[in-house]
């Protein structure tokens, strides 16, 4: 997965505040607050068994994540219309699966079946994957591109808000593989050959972003655990009307997103 152009992610301010209020000299012998999740490790926050089922939810979507677009760019790659466009896709592919190799190992280390873990999430995954099943080579850079990094920043915004050994994990799995630039180069010069190809794609987009924010916000829905941890009961500092700011930052990366494509948001 990858996130070019995206706003920074909201850092766990909380956290720092909590450890300089504990510093020797401050609160006149008053006790220290206790630690905000982002400043625990998995072992301490993990003691919260709500905490735990909303971490395993996250890992195992984004695990049926990553196996689903291990499997995407591999049927893409059919449509490459070069060799070396083909290498470059089996190429990112193979990142896509090392990334879900890593969620898989974390899922199993931590005492929980991965299979099990990503279950609840592979038929709103596999429907959004039908729903925009791209019609050619350019159709489907653009969802490589712009729908998996809505994805990415939807993730970004709550592993600011995870244990620090699930959150290193998380971002690590985020890394561009590649696809953001080798996307932006090709749709670039498809456009500049034929602008007429800028209309179909800008509708194209808009109906990703559609689609992708609506599936995410299925999946969380859903699940009872991570909706505590987006609006507030887990995770320290949010509450409804930042999760509201959380969905236009996405949208904001959205819109520069499509700039560095040549379309229009």
């Amino acid at each position: 997965m990858e996130t070019p152009d995206t706003p920074e992610t909201p850092a766990a301010t909380t956290g720092d505040r909590a450890g300089d209020d504990a510093a020797p000299g401050k609160g006149g012998g008053e006790k220290a607050p206790e630690p905000t999740t982002a400043a625990q490790d998995w072992d301490t926050a993990a003691a919260d068994p709500q905490y735990r089922a909303a971490v395993v939810d996250l890992l195992g979507a984004l695990a049926y994540g990553e196996l689903a677009a291990f499997e995407r760019l591999a049927e893409d790659a059919k449509l490459a219309p070069t060799l070396e466009d083909k290498a470059e896709l089996a190429k990112m592919a193979s990142a896509e699966f090392h990334h879900f190799e890593r969620l898989r190992g974390r899922l199993s280390a931590i005492g929980e079946e991965p299979t099990e873990a990503m279950e609840p999430f592979a038929a709103a995954l596999d429907g959004f994957h039908r729903q925009t099943a791209p019609s050619d080579w350019l159709e489907g850079l653009v969802k490589a591109y712009v729908g998996d990094s809505i994805a990415s920043d939807f993730y970004r915004e709550v592993a600011a808000r995870l244990d620090s050994d699930t959150r290193d994990l998380v971002l690590q799995v985020l890394d561009d593989t590649g696809h953001a630039s080798f996307a932006v180069e090709k749709v670039r010069a498809a456009i500049e050959a034929d602008p007429r190809v800028g209309g179909r794609l800008a509708l194209w987009a808009r109906r990703l972003m559609g689609e992708a924010l609506s599936q995410a916000q299925r999946v969380v829905a859903d699940r009872d655990a991570l909706s505590t941890m987006l609006v507030g009961g887990l995770a320290d500092g949010f509450d409804l009307a930042e999760v509201g700011r959380m969905f236009s930052r996405i949208t904001e990366a959205h819109t520069k997103r499509m700039a560095a494509l040549g379309l229009a948001a």
